[in-house]
């Protein structure tokens, strides 16, 4: 095991993490994970959307290339199991992307266009760690819609990724 937390091991705990919340989004009671509730994105279903759109806007300068969407809050999957099959998807790319950067690949710096049209410069390792920080600020969100349901969220800990990669 490791002793640095390395861009392989972030965007495998997001992998890892998002499998979990999305089984146990899948699980839920029919009609709940499309409930609409008291937060930004209204629904479960939403919000994991959301993080999807995200993935899909920093892929798209990751490689070099316009991703056309104009709103964060698009709805590209109505159905969970559309999203999943899309989701695991784009974290899969994310991983392999991670696998093949080395050091100084990961220090490059990726000029890009904001959704808003201003310009913005990150390095290849910065958008991957906001990438992995996004997922997890949003999938908290959804695993406290699960109290709404009332249902137990999943425990998507980045400690607890590691106790399973031992």
């Amino acid at each position: 095991m490791s002793t640095i937390c390395s861009a392989p091991r972030l965007t495998r705990y997001k992998r890892w993490a998002d499998e979990l919340i999305f089984q146990a989004v899948r699980a839920l009671p029919e009609g709940e994970a499309t409930k609409e509730r008291p937060t930004l994105f209204k629904t479960m279903l939403h919000t994991l959307n959301h993080i999807y759109v995200v993935d899909l806007v920093w892929q798209a300068h990751l490689e070099g290339r316009k991703h056309g969407i104009s709103a964060l809050n698009m709805i590209l999957h109505e159905d969970v199991e559309d999203l999943w099959r899309a989701q695991r998807a784009v974290d899969e790319w994310y991983v392999a992307l991670s696998d093949s950067l080395s050091e100084p690949a990961l220090r490059e710096i990726v000029e890009f266009e904001f959704i808003d049209g201003k310009p913005g410069r990150m390095s290849r390792g910065d958008i991957l760690l906001h990438v992995v920080n996004h997922t997890t600020y949003h999938r908290g969100w959804v695993a406290d819609l699960f109290f709404q349901v009332p249902a137990r969220p999943p425990t998507t800990d980045f400690p607890v990724f590691l106790r399973t990669e031992e």
